[in-house]
C-alpha cells in the first residue's frame, strides 16, 4: 500500500519501510511520528478514502543537509560575499501505511489549533456586572467633566493637523531662454 503526504510544504510518495529526508519536524532519534495530512492512498490501481488512512514513521536521526553556497559579486566594484548553508533535516522511516484503526503509534507532542481552542478558558456569558451604588454614580459624573481645552495655534491656508502642507511642493516656471545676440555687420 502507498500513500501521498505532505509535510514541510512538499509531498511524498510512501509506502512500508521507505526512508526519506523531509524538513525538520520535532521529536528524537527513535520517537515515532504521525504523518496526518495524507492526501491519497491506494494499492495498484485502486485508491482509498484517503481520510481514513494513517503513515507512521519513526525518526531515524535529526541532520542536515549538503552545503549550499552562495555567492555574490559585482564586477569591477570590488563586492564579493560568499555565504554557506546546511537546511536541516529529519530522517524518516515509514513504519505503515494503513487504516487509523491499525496503525495507532504515540504522535510527537504538537498542538494543533483545534487543541489550543480547547485549553482555552471560556468566558461565562449569562453573569452580570454588578449594580453601581448612588455614591460611585455622583463620582464617576465629576470625573467624566471635560477639562477646559487649550486654545491651537492658527493654521494657514494648505496646511493639515500636523502642521505639513497637505499638497506636493509647488514646481518653478521653467527659465526663459536668452535670446541669441544680434551683431551688427558692416
Amino acid at each position: 500500500m502507498f500513500a501521498i503526504v505532505r509535510t514541510g510544504g512538499k509531498q511524498y510518495r510512501v509506502a512500508a519501510g521507505d526512508k526519506l529526508a523531509v524538513e525538520k519536524m520535532a521529536g528524537e532519534a527513535g520517537d515515532t511520528v504521525t504523518l496526518g495530512d495524507v492526501l491519497l492512498a491506494g494499492e495498484g490501481d485502486t485508491m482509498e478514502d484517503a481520510a481514513k488512512v494513517s503513515v507512521s514513521a519513526e525518526i531515524i536521526a535529526q541532520a542536515k543537509s549538503e552545503k549550499v553556497i552562495v555567492f555574490k559579486k559585482k564586477r569591477r566594484h570590488n563586492y564579493r560575499r560568499k555565504q554557506g548553508h546546511r537546511q536541516q533535516l529529519t530522517l524518516l522511516r515509514i513504519l505503515s501505511v494503513g487504516d487509523d484503526k491499525k496503525a495507532a503509534p504515540k504522535k510527537a507532542a504538537t498542538k494543533t489549533a483545534d487543541d489550543t481552542k480547547a485549553d482555552a478558558p471560556k468566558k461565562d456569558v449569562g453573569t452580570k456586572a454588578p449594580a453601581k451604588s448612588a455614591a460611585t454614580d455622583a463620582a464617576t459624573k465629576k470625573a467624566d467633566k471635560p477639562v477646559a481645552k487649550q486654545a491651537a495655534p492658527k493654521k494657514t491656508a494648505g496646511e493639515n493637523a500636523s502642521g505639513t502642507s497637505d499638497s506636493a511642493p509647488k514646481k518653478k516656471a521653467p527659465a526663459k531662454k536668452a535670446e541669441p545676440k544680434k551683431t551688427d555687420k558692416k
